[in-house]
């Protein structure tokens, strides 16, 4: 899952929207870096991560990706997952996706005013980026996760072949959309329990 999902699911659950988003941005154990509330944040996005990484729906999607660009298939799935729940948004909330998204701005802007401990300067840009060009909205379209994915693999030679999975999304659209629903359902339901401590 990608920022969409991860700020949906912080809502879902009632936890840090700060902490949600800022889960790829942190490394180690997050205890006495940041507040109570925003480590539990980081320490859901991480489950979510790791729980969708070893999904059985998840593992059935991989190899519809060529042998030499399976190593990639989680990045573009993530990035396809938020494409979907951005399309499908009204399924799965009452608030437009535009309203959604500033209310997670705002949100974060809240969290982070109270935070006296200082954020990775990698995530205050990309959080910066994300509302200012309105990623979020943008991932409605499935050509611009193919051009996001292209951007990622500019980032260095070894991640170059991401820029072909793009074309895989689009290959199995309609089977990886029947994976996302049934798997985006039971992480619902998974992310609610570990919460509650009951996952």
């Amino acid at each position: 899952m990608n920022f969409l999902a991860h700020l949906h699911i912080a809502e879902h659950t009632e936890t840090s929207f700060v902490g949600n988003f800022l889960g790829d941005f942190v490394k180690g154990n997050p205890i006495g870096q940041f507040d109570v509330d925003i480590v539990q944040g980081i320490r859901l996005h991480r489950f979510v991560d790791s729980y969708t990484d070893q999904h059985q729906l998840v593992k059935l999607a991989k190899p519809l990706f060529a042998a030499d660009l399976r190593r990639y298939a989680p990045i573009a799935l993530d990035m396809f997952w938020d494409h979907f729940l951005a399309k499908h948004w009204s399924q799965f909330h009452d608030l437009s996706l535009g309203d959604f998204c500033r209310q997670a701005q705002l949100q974060i802007e809240l969290e982070s005013s109270r935070e006296i401990n200082a954020f990775p300067e990698h995530f205050k840009k990309i959080s910066t980026l994300v509302w200012q060009e309105r990623w979020l909205e943008s991932y409605q379209k499935i050509e611009n996760i193919q051009y996001a994915l292209a951007r990622m693999s500019l980032r260095s030679v070894r991640m170059a072949p991401l820029a072909l999975t793009g074309e895989t999304l689009v290959k199995h659209y309609q089977r990886l959309s029947e994976i996302f629903f049934e798997l985006y359902a039971d992480l619902l339901d998974k992310t609610a329990a570990y919460v509650t401590g009951r996952g």
